[in-house]
């Protein structure tokens, strides 16, 4: 049989939930513009009718509706749109810390400028020409010794300049590892936390936030995949568990465990070589040659080794500042080396005006131009090419202007400037060997600042290009779970008015039982 308070009891369900959704509403409002933060709802969910299917139910016509609860408050959330987000974010972080690195590489290089090496190799070509003009003017001598010292200056500085933001990008390395390492323990610590919740019964929906966006800000890092594992116990059928990071590549030919349940992993990159490459990653117990690593999706750890320098297949090193590095020490030397060999086939005014000269029988025995700064003596087809752009400087016996050597040695005379037009030609048209390929200074050089140019204009394209997309993503992610504050105003008023409609229910069933209790049974008194 129907209870007399049955009413009272299905109005005050209604006030109850009602006022869940309304306190929700509010949190929602409060939480407007927090960072992360996905908007909630209630699940309202129809109690259990009366009278219940069974031998002894009373006779009526149906069941009668008992009311309302609250289900659940659950985040709206799409799973699907933070996938691709954090796939886009991937993307995003490797191109703009790309576009940083070749963006301080184009400001070392400085081309085209009038500052830069291009010019500075014009200008001691021009000194060369002038010189051949009047190969016994001191003036002129003085000119190409200073242009000479200018050309080993601009080298020692572009070198010098590479290799200090070169070391800045390993420092940011460093900071990256550390920034990864810091992320995957708080998503461990939020993990553990959402454990000790969750198998109440409980949807810990601010957890879920942080831990989402700590994973959103780990994507930018490096390439993951995210899995969930229940935490057991009295946990929702919605509840979403503990997740698990894994560090993937590309075409699934890794996977490695940054976060589980069982704890966290710690990234460690190892260095090797002479110039300080990167060799491998290590992942907890796992460790990866850094080829293997390179082949994964993008991130900011990637764009670092890449633009830094690491160990290849072959054992060389490689990268975009290493590739820049060696360039200029290939550049430097061949063309040092050619210039002094060319150099010390002509004779100096210094041997031409010695009383013993006899142009018929000489055998040069010319000075060098340039010269190793670590080893002044040595010939430069004995030094080392590694590091030689830092290095290289005007010889010392340059000192003396007569030790240019301007003659030719078929038929020497002060006069003859035979040998300065053949060391102008070293800049402009001798093919100078740079590893497979033969090329003139000046073509040479043009290819590689060009080659820079084209790595640059990309990074910075598609930087713009992984900005849309992910602002795109976002934009959708954000219309499904973001605050919209009209939303939530009306969502308020709807709520409130059913709070007080269900009011207005227990004022009734009051007055009803107001008319039973003291109303009835009082004829005949």
């Amino acid at each position: 049989m129907r209870s007399t308070f049955m009413g009272l009891e299905t109005a005050k369900r209604g006030m109850y939930t009602q006022q869940g959704a309304l306190y929700t509403t509010g949190h929602n409002i409060s939480n407007a513009n927090t960072p992360g933060y996905t908007r909630q709802r209630v699940n309202f969910e129809q109690t259990e009718p009366y009278p219940a299917p069974s031998m002894n139910r009373p006779q009526i016509p149906g069941q009668i509706g008992t009311g309302v609860d609250a289900g659940s408050i659950q985040r709206v959330r799409d799973s699907f749109l933070d996938m691709q987000y954090r796939s886009e974010n991937q993307k995003l972080g490797y191109w703009e810390t790309k576009m940083e690195a070749m963006k301080k590489m184009e400001e070392v290089m400085n081309e085209p400028s009038d500052s830069g090496l291009s010019k500075t190799m014009d200008m001691f070509w021009q000194s060369l020409q002038d010189l051949a003009v009047n190969p016994t003017n001191s003036g002129a001598r003085s000119v190409v010794r200073q242009r000479g010292i200018a050309v080993a200056e601009t080298f020692n500085y572009l070198s010098s300049s590479l290799t200090s933001v070169r070391n800045d990008l390993k420092n940011e390395l460093s900071v990256s590892e550390k920034q990864i390492n810091s992320l995957t323990r708080q998503i461990d610590n939020v993990n553990k936390q959402i454990a000790d919740v969750e198998p109440h019964g409980y949807l810990p929906n601010d957890l879920y936030d942080e831990r989402d966006r700590l994973i959103d800000e780990l994507s930018k890092h490096v390439s993951i995949q995210t899995s969930y594992q229940s935490n057991g116990g009295a946990s929702s059928p919605i509840a979403e568990g503990a997740v698990t990071v894994t560090l993937v590549g590309k075409d699934g030919n890794f996977a490695m465990k940054l976060v589980g349940r069982e704890g966290a992993n710690e990234l460690k990159l190892t260095y090797q070589g002479t110039q300080n490459t990167v060799d491998s990653v290590t992942i907890g117990k796992q460790t990866l040659n850094i080829n293997d690593f390179l082949s994964q999706g993008e991130g900011k750890l990637r764009a670092l080794v890449d633009t830094y320098g690491y160990q290849n297949k072959d054992g060389a090193a490689e990268g975009s500042y290493i590739s820049m590095l060696n360039e200029l020490d290939s550049m430097a030397y061949e063309f040092a080396k050619a210039f002094n060999e060319q150099h010390q086939k002509g004779v100096t005014p210094e041997q031409m005006n010695d009383p013993n000269f006899d142009p018929d029988n000489f055998t040069p025995d010319t000075p060098k131009f340039f010269q190793d700064a670590e080893d002044a003596s040595a010939d430069l087809g004995s030094v080392t090419k590694e590091g030689f752009a830092q290095r290289v400087q005007i010889a010392d016996e340059m000192n003396n202007l007569d030790n240019i050597a301007t003659a030719g040695a078929g038929n020497p005379t002060l006069g003859d400037a035979s040998n300065v037009l053949s060391l102008s030609n070293i800049i402009t048209t001798t093919k100078l060997p740079y590893g497979e390929k033969e090329a003139s200074f000046q073509g040479h050089f043009e290819s590689v600042i060009g080659k820079m140019a084209v790595e640059s204009q990309e990074s910075v394209r598609l930087a713009s290009n992984s900005n849309v997309l992910r602002s795109a993503v976002d934009e959708r992610r954000m219309s499904v779970g973001g605050v919209s504050l009209d939303e939530e105003m009306t969502d308020m008023i709807k709520f409130q008015h059913a709070y007080n409609a269900s009011a207005r229910m227990i004022t009734l069933q009051d007055e009803m039982l107001d008319k039973i209790i003291n109303g009835m049974g009082t004829v005949g008194r």
